[in-house]
């Protein structure tokens, strides 16, 4: 089972890249982002079900797999909750691109505490990955902007979306996949209060068809990628399947993109789709290497 890891990373590549073409549809007719955040934190309850059914409803229950499985949930769903300040905050402009760098933390920790290696077209593919990441929402020409709070959120963002790739690998060694996406959906679900909270329900919210109706159509897709994500991690290399959904997802976002604009990007992004492009192409070509840890088999989806 070991080469799906690549069938794994693709599917999610897709459906995250689908997503992040329309994920701003709700938002734009109405339906603020934290509620958005709701949504998606719902929609990880179906598939994690299914999951579960197949697996015999048997859900790792020790210490480890529980302490593991809330923190890959934690880390991911407190990330969202932070980008919503900074964005609040600063400038997305400057934000996103740092927050994009965190393949760059699940690579080193990936490299240095789980003896990952590639070879040399994994390590072109890796270093074009991390290249293309910042250049898909760089907007250089915009007016200077302070460092402040913002920045410091967003460096806490990268390092939380870098922990949790890394754990989720970590975590595959010793528990199901099953089991890993059952906390993802816990965590998620955790932190609704906390977006409950942040939402100024004193500003009209579109409660129609064009708001929760279509961010539920749009973040299953999020949340079945995410679940895709785990597979990937369980039978692939960290530093290899994180930089390759990373720039992969993004890349198909900008061609979907276009395809419903008739634009074509520019400058940075334009040099950001070549390079993730050339990225995931070496990515997929490189062979497979050995690696000191390898996850434990026996509950393969």
């Amino acid at each position: 089972m070991q080469s799906n890891w690549l069938t794994y990373a693709l599917i999610t590549t897709g459906l995250w890249g689908l997503w992040g073409a329309f994920t701003g549809l709700p938002s734009e007719h109405g339906f603020p982002d934290t509620l958005i955040y709701v949504v998606w934190a719902l929609t990880m309850i179906p598939p994690a079900l299914f999951v579960l059914a197949r697996a015999g409803w048997r859900i790792d229950r020790d210490r480890r797999s529980v302490l593991l499985g809330l923190t890959v949930g934690l880390l991911g769903a407190g990330g969202q909750m932070l980008l919503f300040r900074a964005v609040q905050l600063g400038p997305a402009y400057l934000i996103f691109p740092i927050v994009s760098l965190s393949p760059a933390i699940t690579i080193a920790l990936s490299f240095g505490l789980l003896g990952e290696r590639t070879g040399k077209l994994g390590v072109a593919g890796i270093a074009l990955a991390l290249c293309a990441l910042p250049l898909f929402d760089l907007q250089p020409g915009q007016g200077g902007q302070g460092l402040g709070l913002w920045f410091a959120l967003a460096l806490v963002v990268m390092a939380a979306w870098g922990l949790q790739a890394y754990f989720i690998k970590l975590a595959n060694a010793g528990t199901s996949a099953e089991s890993i996406f059952f906390y993802m959906m816990v965590g998620g679900l955790a932190c609704v209060p906390a977006a409950l909270w942040l939402t100024d329900f004193s500003q009209p919210v579109n409660w129609g068809w064009q708001g929760p109706g279509l961010a539920a159509v749009i973040q299953v897709l999020n949340a079945v990628g995410a679940l895709t994500l785990v597979y990937a991690f369980r039978y692939g290399k960290a530093l290899v399947v994180s930089p390759l959904v990373n720039a992969g997802a993004p890349l198909l976002t900008a061609v979907l993109s276009m395809a419903v604009s008739g634009a074509m990007p520019t400058g940075t992004k334009l040099l950001g789709v070549a390079l993730a492009l050339l990225a995931a192409l070496l990515l997929a070509l490189q062979p497979e290497t050995p690696s000191s840890t390898q996850p434990v088999p026996g509950d393969a989806a």
